[in-house]
């Protein structure tokens, strides 16, 4: 079953890196890492794919500022390791409070119930292209994509929900 409003985010451990080379790797539970005030937790099928790379996150990075001054949190989360999520968020230019989340085994889009098969792709279990927004642990909104499209996850869509400060 898949997260819904007034759901709790899950214990789940995941992998944060930084966007420098030297940074280090961290695993912790997602509601540690997201679960006091607000935070929109964006996952995507997979690091350096062209909707990921073109539309998806250069959003996030783009109206960094607006969820900084609604004092929101952002995370992206794939299934793909967290090297591979570093050198994407070099290759991105994504700021160090964007934080870049590795789930290497998909555990944490299991525990939300939003895995994706992509078996067919040769991409194995992936997380289906999501955003939820969550206000001290407590997700507020999910909003999952139909396959193909890029609407109801964009930056835009989950600034509406976050009040202004």
């Amino acid at each position: 079953m898949a997260i819904a409003p007034g759901d709790m985010l899950p214990d789940t451990p995941v992998q944060s890196v930084g966007n420098q080379p030297a940074a280090e790797v961290r695993k912790e539970p997602l509601r540690e890492l997201l679960g006091a005030g607000r935070a929109v937790l964006v996952c995507v099928p997979g690091a350096f794919t062209p909707t990921c790379s073109e539309q998806h996150l250069p959003g996030y990075v783009a109206r960094m500022d607006e969820f900084r001054a609604r004092n929101a949190k952002v995370a992206c989360l794939a299934v793909n390791d967290a090297f591979v999520m570093q050198a994407w968020a070099q290759q991105q230019g994504v700021p160090e409070d964007l934080l870049m989340l590795a789930d290497g085994n998909g555990d944490v889009v299991r525990a939300l119930g939003l895995e994706l098969d992509a078996n067919a792709y040769g991409m194995g279990v992936r997380g289906k292209r999501f955003a939820l927004y969550a206000e001290d642990g407590v997700v507020r909104a999910v909003h999952v994509e139909a396959p193909g499209e890029l609407r109801a996850s964009t930056a835009e869509a989950m600034l509406e929900l976050i009040p202004q400060t």
